[in-house]
């Protein structure tokens, strides 16, 4: 079973890909490990499409069952066939940024104070993730989310991101069930 978790940064798809892959069988690919190329610091330089694609594709191919985490929206028309089961979690958006803020905090640490370009590239992204929900911006957004969700060749579950993840994984174990039956 192919599984895809998707909705804005911070609204928690990576947690819960990770705790699924805990409890179950599912192998857990976080789109970011292929959009970005492994730097220190972070999140710093993208992979092109073409070579972030083929990657994920071989990893996905491997394996029976996976989940996978993340946007794959502007990635190509073959993911909108590839699942079997797609989860949109949502998040209020205050809650949501307030989870990225601490985020950027643990993952650069005094970086934020001291290094001018972490600095710019913070702020450029919580500005990027702060429009998520202005249907006016053309980057991800959920005006892009609710149209490609009306697209995909499977189902989509709806989950509230403030949830309890005991919650949400049970939602996607029962789904889980349902499809092995």
């Amino acid at each position: 079973m192919k599984i895809l978790l998707f909705g804005a940064s911070g609204s928690g798809t990576t947690t819960l890909g990770k705790e699924i892959a805990k409890q179950t069988s599912f192998i857990h690919l976080d789109v970011d490990d292929y959009y970005w190329k492994k730097t220190q610091p972070p999140y710093q330089e993208k992979i092109a499409l073409k070579a972030r694609n083929h990657t994920l594709k071989k990893d996905f191919t491997v394996h029976k069952n996976v989940i996978v985490s993340g946007s794959l929206v502007s990635w190509g028309e073959e993911w909108k066939t590839a699942f079997d089961l797609a989860v949109f979690i949502r998040l209020n958006n205050s809650l949501r940024m307030n989870r990225l803020k601490e985020r950027e905090t643990i993952r650069y640490g005094d970086l934020l104070t001291t290094d001018k370009s972490i600095q710019q590239s913070s702020k450029a992204f919580l500005e990027w993730a702060n429009r998520y929900e202005d249907p006016n911006f053309d980057g991800r957004s959920l005006k892009i989310h609710t149209q490609w969700m009306k697209l995909l060749d499977c189902e989509v579950l709806h989950l509230d991101g403030a949830s309890k993840l005991s919650f949400k994984i049970d939602e996607i174990i029962t789904k889980i069930k349902k499809h092995q039956q």
